[in-house]
């Protein structure tokens, strides 16, 4: 007899409908899986089989056929188990009504006593479920918040392969699991054991994180060891604004299939802050495998990427990154197959001025030969420099500073401003899909949305001309200028913006990273 159930397949951070096709028929004596398997799912035959005899059903002794279809794309991950023994028992009548599964579609990762596992992916499984107008989504409980997300799509989460079969036949009636989408953002935390009020001193500094948090800019500290620099970037989440919906709904998506989502969570409700080690590799950062993952840049995706000590990374790692900063997104390619993961980040980055730390510090001497300062920060490129909007030099803080009682502001204070130029933002791109901040305006946005009076635009060329800066780079200062504009409630972009983003431009000013 020959059945048919719907699952899906996830490749990149989009799913597509599979169907599978099983026949049980007297033409012979073996099980075969076909439709371009990987591994994993040639294997899940031996765990059907056990899970199936296991809980009492029949298993066929006669041809087993299994059919993923479309059968020219490849098939991975153990989430098949659960729609193939489904199709087997409808195969051999043991579930009623074999019509029944067109309804749904089915994922989950079997056990060898019945038990069903988590899955990866299940919100890109439910969003195109929901496309392809299923009555329904059957997948394991500990995956149905998550995927209950998407709005008029009844999600069935289910622990083992009895409830199943049971709820196919008629005989247990389980509840959809509801997801209240706006008591998920209730909980989104507004408190943190740190706080920018822990750091004494450096307002030059918070200064420029907080237009970075506001403009949603990239940042690159550089200073010597003990300054604060990653005392002062691990807290830029807490003055980072709340993650809207939609920007919820993305970043979930790549978690999910990533596999980085809490058992039992329903959606990431508050930026990412991802810290990669400097030994991480490319394919690591960016994504790619033999089975393409997303890396710490998608996984980082509306929020923050931090790399502490940024030379000591490999130049290979690093320079991968220009083009995903510069399109948002990262292109993995394949003979068959392109992917594109979002990889839309703000880069916060922190570096010693030269191996000893101690270049430029105003009390004590580099110990560095000649010529190795130099060749320690040509391990930055220009090109990657250029698209780093904010260069901040980080001085030491002088002991008096540090032992003051003075109050430094908080947090939640510095958050606020950011959130209301967020928020001038939003309106601002309100009509333009997939852009919510300054620094994510193309060249002809600048155009309509940057324009300077003549005071301003004289003192951008002289800057230009003195400091031999690329167009990039002019970008750049016109989009942090937009932010700071913003910040000071400022239709127009005055010489005082124009000029305090010029500052940020250090490294371009020393001709660092040559």
């Amino acid at each position: 007899m020959l059945v048919k159930t719907f699952g899906s397949a996830v490749y990149g951070v989009e799913a597509r409908s599979i169907s599978i096709e099983v026949d049980v028929n007297n033409q012979g004596k073996n099980y075969y899986i076909v439709g371009l398997p990987d591994n994993s799912i040639k294997e899940s035959l031996q765990r059907v089989e056990s899970a199936i005899k296991s809980n009492g059903y029949y298993m066929p002794r006669t041809k087993l056929l299994v059919n993923l279809a479309p059968a020219d794309i490849k098939k991975t991950g153990a989430a098949f188990d659960l729609p193939i023994a489904i199709g087997t028992l409808a195969a051999t009548k043991q579930i009623k009504d074999p019509e029944k599964l067109l309804k749904y579609v089915i994922m989950g990762e079997l056990s060898l006593n019945g038990e069903i596992k988590s899955i990866k992916g299940a919100l890109p499984i439910a969003i195109q479920a929901k496309n392809e107008n299923v009555e329904g989504l059957i997948i394991p409980l500990v995956n149905a918040s998550e995927a209950a997300m998407v709005k008029d799509l009844k999600v069935f989460g289910v622990t083992h392969i009895n409830e199943v079969v049971e709820f196919l036949n008629g005989k247990l009636v389980i509840e959809p699991t509801y997801v209240n989408i706006k008591k998920a953002f209730e909980k989104v935390p507004t408190q943190y054991d740190i706080d920018f009020a822990d750091v004494k001193g450096q307002q030059n500094i918070k200064r420029a994180l907080e237009i970075a948090a506001a403009g949603g800019h990239n940042a690159i500290l550089i200073g010597p060891p003990g300054a604060g620099k990653t005392m002062l970037a691990k807290r830029l989440p807490t003055i980072l604004p709340p993650l809207s919906v939609e920007e919820a709904l993305e970043t979930t998506k790549i978690h999910s299939v990533a596999g980085k989502l809490a058992e039992h969570s329903s959606i990431i409700n508050k930026r990412p802050f991802r810290s990669p080690h400097h030994t991480i590799s490319d394919v690591a950062l960016v994504g790619g495998g033999g089975h393409p993952q997303p890396g710490e840049i998608s996984l980082a995706h509306h929020g923050v990427l931090f790399l502490d000590e940024l030379p000591e990374f490999k130049r290979t790692v690093l320079e991968v990154m220009r083009q995903p900063m510069e399109e948002r997104k990262v292109t993995i390619s394949r003979a068959k197959i392109a992917l594109d993961f979002p990889a839309n980040f703000m880069l916060i980055a922190s570096m010693n001025p030269c191996p000893c730390g101690y270049y430029n510090h105003p009390h004590k001497e580099c110990s560095c030969a000649p010529g190795v300062v130099q060749k320690y920060l040509n391990k930055i490129s220009g090109p990657l420099l250029d698209r780093i909007d904010l260069h901040v030099e980080v001085t030491p803080v002088e002991f008096d500073e540090l032992t003051t009682n003075k109050n430094d502001e908080k947090s939640n204070k510095i958050r606020d401003r950011v959130i209301v130029a967020r928020n001038i933002q939003i309106k601002r791109f309100k009509q333009i899909e997939g852009i919510y901040s300054n620094a994510q305006m193309n060249s002809k946005m600048l155009k309509e949305l940057c324009q300077l009076d003549q005071n301003a635009t004289l003192l951008v060329k002289k800057a230009m001309d003195k400091l031999n800066l690329s167009a990039r780079a002019y970008d750049r200062i016109l989009k942090v200028s937009r932010t700071i504009a913003d910040l000071d409630f400022s239709d127009n972009i005055t010489t005082t913006h124009i000029s305090e983003a010029i500052h940020y431009r250090s490294l371009d000013r020393e001709n660092w990273g040559g």
